[in-house]
């Protein structure tokens, strides 16, 4: 199995992600019913994030964390959203690479959400 290369190999892992997020009823309902996402203007955004974490090419300018904080404002992001977030993530690399960046590629997946649940539980309390 190849390691990740290249920006179409991740527009591969997060369209895979998206199909199995969407499909899940555990937590869809934030993708469709919360944020709405256009799923064909989101897919380039999250492809230009992770080639930039990834692949060094740069080009994000958003800041992930308020995203998510905002989100967090409308339905609470419980941490089972982010074991179920995780897993379906990291199921959707296992399922198309191995190697170096395979491996950077979900430790990083895991820091995002640590950190924001890190985040979240700051902004309750």
């Amino acid at each position: 199995m190849p390691d990740i290369q290249t920006q179409n190999d991740l527009y591969l892992i997060v369209d895979e992600f998206y199909k199995k997020l969407l499909s899940d009823e555990r937590i869809s309902y934030i993708f469709t019913d919360v944020v709405k996402i256009k799923i064909e203007e989101h897919l380039p955004i999250l492809v230009t994030f992770w080639s930039q974490g990834i692949l060094g090419t740069g080009g994000y300018t958003k800041n992930l964390t308020q995203i998510h904080l905002d989100i967090n404002e409308k339905e609470y992001l419980s941490p089972e959203l982010f074991t179920i977030w995780l897993s379906h993530f990291n199921n959707s690399v296992d399922e198309n690479f191995k190697g170096q960046k395979a491996e950077q590629i979900k430790t990083q997946a895991l820091s995002i959400a640590t950190v924001m649940q890190i985040k979240i539980s700051q902004k309750k309390s």
